[in-house]
């Protein structure tokens, strides 16, 4: 039977893994921890889907290792700044506010661009800091980002993630086991952010730009990040939103959340009950969810 030390991220630690760790630093004594960590991914094969090693968890992992007495990483031979750890506000963009009243056949063509590493990332931004209720947070993970645009002017904006380690309605909606999950979440891409600028009144505007990004959302995954995306699902706040947008582009509600938080232990709702959304993206969704590769 496989001793399992600890588990991080998925990954299940074992001894023979730990050793494998502390015979890496003991042949390279004067590396850079980011070299031991890199070089832990390639031992180990922990890659990306896209194939690039998975350095930055890997080093997390490390750490946590070496907390609990089971490695010594090499000293550190600098303290390089964390942009995460104090990550600035974007800067506020200033853009036309003026009302626009139209019907949709008034609006088209609207022109949806994928912003991510553009010059208009930093507009992006902007505008779900200022306009989003949840405001802007840096995405952890793949993900990708949307303007739609009308006659060159910002009129929505659409965020896409991975997608959350465990849900329970949704894991049971794909039917998928623990171990398959652990391999293909990664095929799964979670609506996060969808602002419809508050200047904008266009009637069906939202599940119109829903059902837009939706058929183009695979292709550019695989573009960026070398895999499809099979499913896509979104959590809309009961205590806000009704998810109409979401019925009226055919996504199907397959239950709630429970409330707990992530990794929750108390059995008492301490967060707003979310529906959980999903839309498939294939015709054979469930079978390629569930494929073992």
């Amino acid at each position: 039977m496989i001793n399992i030390i600890i588990t991080y991220r998925g990954y299940s630690v074992t001894q023979s893994d730990i050793d494998v760790v502390k015979n890496i630093i003991a042949a390279y004594p004067d590396k850079s921890r980011r070299f031991i960590s890199q070089e832990v991914c390639r031992v180990w094969d922990w890659r990306q889907p896209n194939g690039i090693l998975k350095d930055m968890v890997c080093r997390s992992l490390l750490l946590l290792l070496e907390s609990k007495g089971l490695i010594k990483q090499p000293p550190k031979k600098c303290n390089p700044p964390n942009p995460l750890a104090r990550r600035k506000k974007p800067v506020k963009v200033k853009i036309d506010q003026s009302p626009l009243q139209c019907t949709i056949k008034d609006l088209r063509p609207i022109k949806l661009i994928q912003v991510r590493k553009t010059h208009f990332e930093s507009l992006f931004n902007s505008l779900i800091q200022e306009h989003h209720y949840l405001n802007y947070t840096q995405p952890v993970g793949e993900h990708l980002k949307y303007i739609a645009f009308h006659n060159e002017k910002p009129i929505a904006c659409l965020a896409w993630s991975s997608a959350p380690w465990h849900i329970g309605v949704r894991d049971r909606f794909i039917g998928w086991s623990k171990e398959i999950r652990k391999k293909n979440l990664h095929l799964i891409a979670n609506n996060t952010r969808f602002l419809i600028l508050p200047w904008v009144q266009v009637p069906c505007l939202a599940s119109h730009l829903l059902s837009l990004n939706r058929h183009r959302l695979c292709s550019d995954w695989q573009e960026i990040y070398n895999h499809p995306i099979h499913l896509v699902e979104t959590f809309v706040d009961t205590q806000r939103y009704q998810g109409i947008c979401y019925k009226a582009d055919n996504w199907m509600h397959v239950g709630n959340t429970t409330g707990r938080g992530k990794g929750g232990k108390s059995n008492t709702a301490v967060l707003s009950i979310k529906k959980v959304y999903v839309h498939p993206l294939s015709r054979y969704f469930k079978q390629e969810l569930c494929y073992d590769y």
